[in-house]
Formats: structure tokens, C-alpha cells, sequence
């Protein structure tokens, strides 16, 4: 088998200003190589920038204005806001990528790239979220902050998430909602806080936080998707709720009342899945190749994902998978070349139809159709992103294309030595 060997451009990109992009991007920089850190907006931080409080007493601006500082003053890492990917070609250690901004657009070469480009917060359709009173929990973080105080708060949560559209659970919603209470009865201690809940999911050591509100006399009131609360807005804010303890309807008439949404994936996560060929997740979210094996690869090599990208988690994991993707980027990049797979497809030009069908069946996208001096298109297998898996081999109705290492005649060689009779 012939080996392939590829040269490595020794230069990340990292697409995603946010907290998870800003530390992949330090992670490799911090080795000494460069890297391309893209955001599409004015400013760093992501989500981070709306997150003002945390339980444990941290501050996490004061972290943000750090890590953007790092960031900012690092010379292995070249800042790009404002700025969006237009296309994306090439392969691992060779790809070459076109950025757009407000003064025109770039064209760049880097040898991996890390997808760390974050969710958003759900804006509620439901519990009359636009009137006056009704917050996100970002929302009334804010509030909290600038002194707002008030004396009663029912906290919905599973808004837009854990629902027929969005089956998924956000994972952070509870520990938001136990943080912002906890807050305010720091603020407030006379505040009635009531967190309306499905499950209350503050696992591993937030679970403190949980026992430490409770203790505080937030009171916790569960519901399920065949007894959501009713709110209406008749004669000031109502809210009511099937207690299952008293099996009575309860009847609340809050200052504020607060919903814990969901966190969706980014609208373009489409559009970027396609020019590096990864794949989705059913809710949209980009889908690792394998969650206990390679958790931050993809199938296609030399791309990886992080943080809320890849689906909703907290802080600490979003670090974590920022490191590990930096780390699994760092393999490749300090390698000068990387020996490609040996047993790929190869193509017999003059039996290819043109059909197409191999490059549709491809799942690494490693076939393309190219158009010969006579004008006829063929199919190609670029070596160096060919697994040799055989599934274009399998489907080639021209039987044009043969897989490296799984030949007819090797094939039938083994079957025959298979069924021949042993001698006595």
C-alpha cells in the first residue's frame, strides 16, 4: 500500500469568541503556535458578557476582562471581530479558509480548526414573556445587579426545553435559577421565591447550592407537562401551579415572574457543518464522532468542537472541552507531516460513468468530480481524506471503483482458501 504523506500547516483557527474559543485559542497559542481566532461580533466573551453572578461567590467579569486580556495581548493569536467564514476547503494540515469582514474579505491557511461557536438563549413564546414583569434569568440577573429587589418571584423552568420541540435538557437552567435566588435573598432575605420545576437538575457539587436555597426558604414546587403553570396578567401577574403535595392548585401573584429558557444552537450551525463536512446532532447541535471515544473529533479529520457548540453544559465543561479540543489540535499541529490511510478507493477513470453516486454516498467527502481533457467528468479520491472504507465501492454501478487492500481478486482469493478441502 502506498503510504500519503501530508505537510502540516503548523497554524489553528478557532471559530468563536466566546469563553470555550478564547481558551482553545490561549491553549494553543500558549505552545508556541499561531492561531486565528474568529468572532462575529464587536466584542469577546460570548454568553459570558450576560452572566454577571455566581454562586460561589466568583465574579465572573472580572474573569472575562482577564481572559479577553490574555487574549488581546498574546502574539501567537491574530484577533478577528466583526468577522464571519465565508468557505472552507482542503483537508487535515492543509486547509485554507475564507473570512469576511467590514474592510473586504481574506483568505487564510491553517492546519486545523476548532468549532467553539456557543448557543443562544431561547426567547419564550409562552407565560406571557414580553410583558411587563416577565424576564429571562438573564434578564433579571441583570436586574439583581443594577438593585432590583422585589418581594415575590415564581421561577418557570423547562421553558422551551424538555418539550416535544426540543426534547434535550440545558443542563444549566436549574443551577441559574437556584443561583439567581440565592442572590436575591442575599439581597432580599424576606424575598418568597418559588421555583416551579419538572426535575431540578443541579448536579455533581451544585447540588450545595440546591440545599442551600432550600434552607433559605426557597420553595420548590413541582409540575409536569400535563399541569404547566397557567399565567395570566388580568389584575397584576397570576400564576397557578398543581402543587403535587397538597394536590391543590396553588395561586401566586408575583413582582416578577422569571423563566429559565432553553439554549438553542446557533441558526448557521448548517451552514458551517457543510463546508467542513461534520456532522449534526438531531437538535442541530454539532455531533462528536464518538462521545466516549472521541469526544471532540469529528469523523473528518482535523476539526474538533467545544463548549455549548456541541450542546448545552456549564462553565467548567465548557473549559474542559476547550483544553481537550486544544489538546487534540496540538497532535497534529506539532507534527511537521502526518502519514495519511493506505488502504483507500481508487478510481478507474475509463469505466467511471459520471453517475455521481460515490460522491453522494461518501461520508468523509472524500470524492469529487473532476472533467477530463475530452470534456468527460469522472469521479476522484482525494488520498489524503479517504478512510477506505469501501462504501463507494459497494454502490459504484460501474464497478469503476475499487477499495485499496479489499480488491475482487484478493477477495476471492481468500473465499477459495477458505473452501478448499484440507489435505489428510
Amino acid at each position: 500500500l502506498k503510504k500519503h504523506i501530508i505537510e502540516t500547516t503548523p497554524i489553528g483557527l478557532v471559530i468563536g469568541g466566546g469563553l470555550t474559543g478564547m481558551t482553545a485559542a490561549l491553549d494553543i497559542a500558549d505552545q508556541g503556535y499561531d492561531v486565528h481566532l474568529i468572532e462575529r461580533t464587536d466584542k469577546l466573551g460570548g454568553n459570558l458578557n450576560h452572566i454577571k453572578y455566581h454562586p460561589s461567590g466568583v465574579n465572573p467579569q472580572e474573569k472575562l476582562r482577564d481572559i479577553v486580556e490574555r487574549v488581546e495581548t498574546n502574539p501567537h493569536i491574530k484577533l478577528h471581530l466583526n468577522t464571519d467564514l465565508l468557505d472552507v476547503q482542503g483537508y487535515i494540515g492543509n486547509f485554507e479558509s475564507v473570512l469576511s469582514d467590514p474592510n473586504g474579505e481574506e483568505s487564510l491557511k491553517h492546519g486545523v480548526a476548532i468549532i467553539a461557536t456557543g448557543g443562544k438563549e431561547y426567547k419564550p413564546k409562552e407565560y406571557l414573556y414580553g410583558s411587563e414583569g416577565v424576564y429571562t434569568q438573564f434578564d433579571f440577573e441583570d436586574r439583581l445587579i443594577d438593585g432590583y429587589n422585589p418581594d415575590t418571584v415564581v421561577m418557570i423552568q423547562c421553558v422551551g426545553s424538555r418539550c416535544e420541540e426540543r426534547p434535550y435538557c440545558s443542563r444549566v437552567c436549574c443551577k441559574g435559577a437556584v443561583g439567581n435566588a440565592l442572590k436575591l435573598k442575599e439581597n432580599n432575605p424576606d424575598a418568597d421565591i418559588y421555583i416551579l420545576y419538572k426535575d431540578m437538575r443541579t448536579y455533581g457539587f451544585d447540588e450545595d447550592y440546591y440545599r442551600e436555597a432550600a434552607d433559605k426558604g426557597v420553595i420548590f414546587v413541582r409540575y409536569d407537562d400535563e399541569n404547566k403553570p397557567l399565567v395570566t396578567d388580568e389584575e397584576g401577574l397570576t400564576v397557578r401551579v398543581l402543587d403535587p403535595v397538597l394536590n391543590e392548585t396553588v395561586e401566586i401573584c408575583p413582582d416578577a415572574l422569571v423563566l429559565s429558557s432553553a439554549i438553542l444552537p446557533q441558526e448557521d450551525n448548517d451552514r458551517i457543518a457543510g463546508m467542513f463536512k461534520v456532522p449534526l446532532s438531531k437538535d442541530n447541535f454539532f455531533l462528536e464522532a464518538h462521545m466516549k471515544l472521541r469526544p471532540v473529533d469529528f469523523a473528518t479529520d482535523g476539526v474538533f468542537v467545544a463548549g455549548l457548540a456541541h450542546a448545552p453544559k456549564s462553565i467548567d465543561e465548557s473549559l474542559s472541552q476547550a483544553s481537550a479540543a486544544a489538546a487534540r489540535a496540538l497532535t497534529i499541529l506539532s507534527q511537521p507531516t502526518i502519514e495519511a490511510e493506505g488502504a483507500i478507493a481508487v478510481v478507474n477513470e475509463d469505466r467511471c460513468s459520471g453517475c455521481r453516486i460515490c460522491e453522494s454516498v461518501c461520508e468523509f467527502k472524500a470524492i469529487e468530480m473532476i472533467e477530463d481533457e475530452d470534456g468527460k467528468m469522472h469521479s476522484h479520491v482525494i488520498p489524503e481524506v479517504c478512510k477506505g472504507c469501501g462504501v463507494c465501492a459497494a454502490t459504484c454501478p460501474s464497478g469503476a471503483i475499487t477499495a485499496g487492500h479489499f480488491t475482487d481478486d484478493e477477495l476471492l482469493s481468500q473465499v477459495r482458501a477458505a473452501l478448499q478441502e484440507v489435505k489428510a
